[in-house]
């Protein structure tokens, strides 16, 4: 028997605009996971769309309001294999707080998965669930939702079991993206919208040092 392919979990995450779409549709066809006479076809209705550029983006982005704007609207999963590899391609929205991929039952509060951040890997609560959102449009469906669920999109306060390094995304995109892990697979992706920062010490400053200062 041959050697069992081993399973690799890609998300592509960052912000609106920035080429997500076009460079993971680009990485599936080049690694032979999409027909060659496809992407042919998606450059010739792209180019009728004086949008010729985006026929590799077209391979995730589906929907005709994707398409016509040029951004994701909806979340995509791509799942093809190499001679080695059996691969999962994720292509994310630029512009959703959490959103729930992969997870068989409900998430609530007091789930703890752990959070992949840059290089971190640290386990999370979650405290609250805050605001569950449209996908589509973005507009705030209900507040404080009991659930969220696969495909559901939303705000969540999570609390991190030792400190992190983190950032909101906004300030520092590299250090304000995360994806949520349990199970041995990526349940959810998002970007940090805020952050309660501690003294890193835990320390009272006292007068003298805050002369110092």
């Amino acid at each position: 028997m041959g050697k069992e392919k081993s399973h690799i979990n890609i998300v592509v995450i960052g912000h609106v605009d920035s080429g997500k779409s076009t460079t993971t549709g680009h990485l599936i066809y080049k690694l032979g996971g999409i027909d060659k006479r496809v992407i042919e076809r998606f450059e010739k209705e792209a180019a009728e769309m004086n949008k010729r550029s985006f026929k590799y983006a077209w391979v995730l982005d589906k929907l005709k309001a994707e398409r016509e704007r040029g951004i994701t609207i909806d979340i995509a999963l791509w799942k093809f294999e190499t001679t080695k590899y059996y691969c999962t391609v994720i292509d994310a929205p630029g512009h959703r707080d959490v959103i729930i991929m992969n997870h068989p039952g409900q998430i609530g509060n007091g789930y703890a998965p752990v959070l992949d951040c840059h290089t971190s890997h640290i386990a999370v609560k979650f405290a609250e669930l805050i605001t569950k959102i449209d996908r589509r449009s973005g507009k705030e469906l209900e507040k404080e939702p009991k659930f969220l669920k696969n495909g559901d999109a939303g705000m969540v306060k999570m609390i991190p079991t030792k400190p992190m390094v983190v950032e909101t995304f906004s300030a520092y995109p590299p250090l304000g993206r995360f994806a949520v892990r349990d199970m041995r697979q990526t349940v959810a992706v998002g970007v940090i919208k805020s952050v309660e920062k501690k003294d890193p010490t835990g320390a009272k400053v006292t007068k003298a040092a805050a002369k110092k200062k």
